[in-house]
């Protein structure tokens, strides 16, 4: 007769407790580690994709200690890094770069939440091309991150929406100006009708003929006509 644990593996019997191994300290921290994965995934959260970008203006230069530093700022987090974009030799006021010319494609796909940079200087120089940028990150919910600055994400919008305000002041005022200079604003017409065939115009309208039949023989748009038969009227009443 074999001993009992011989039985119990022949027949399939349970094991005793008392016989069994403990897991060890890292396999129980496995253990809880799946357990947290499962609990996320059963909830439906959604891991955050980062998208790392690291420039350097030489090729002598390394970006492997931006990165690593990128990596675990992003594994702190608990993000995914989805793709690491580097621009080797190119500077900063540069807006034209491989790396960051296939990331903004990527944008448009939303093929990451989070772009994260190690500097703001190192994505770009100009706060044009920043603003631009950040707009465009806005528009498809992606944020922007900087590992060692503190600048919000808010302040660049407030920016680009005071610039843009600034943009349509000047455009106002600009077309005010011409107004008051006597220039005129917009497509110039086909022709110009002379006071008799606006007169003429004016009681063929009143006998009932269309304003779009009148634009069609008079070879003038049919705001023109419009202009004619009405705030024409008004003037010569």
């Amino acid at each position: 007769m074999g001993s009992f644990l011989e039985m119990a593996a022949v027949y399939r019997m349970p094991q005793p407790y008392w016989t069994r191994k403990l897991p060890t300290r890292a396999t129980r921290a496995n253990i809880v580690l799946g357990i947290e994965q499962y609990r996320h995934e059963e909830k439906g959260v959604k891991q955050t994709r980062v998208a790392i970008y690291t420039r350097v203006s030489t090729d002598d230069q390394s970006t492997k200690t931006q990165e690593h530093e990128l990596r675990q700022y992003a594994k702190n987090r608990g993000w995914t890094v989805q793709r690491v974009y580097t621009d080797h030799g190119f500077s900063g006021a540069s807006e034209k770069r491989p790396a960051l010319d296939e990331l903004l494609r990527d944008t448009r796909k939303r093929k990451f939440d989070v772009v994260l940079v190690w500097k703001f200087d190192r994505f770009a120089r100009s706060l044009r091309q920043l603003v631009s940028a950040l707009e465009l990150f806005r528009k498809f919910g992606i944020d922007f991150v900087s590992a060692t600055e503190a600048l919000v994400f808010q302040i660049f919008g407030a920016i680009a929406q005071f610039e843009r305000a600034l943009i349509g002041e000047r455009v106002r005022a600009g077309l005010g100006e011409a107004r008051r200079n006597g220039k005129r604003i917009g497509r110039p017409p086909i022709r110009s009708l002379t006071h008799e065939e606006r007169t003429r115009m004016r009681m063929e309208h009143r006998k009932g003929k269309s304003l779009r039949k009148l634009a069609g023989s008079y070879g003038v748009t049919l705001w023109t006509a419009h202009s004619a038969c009405h705030a024409g009227a008004a003037r010569y009443v």
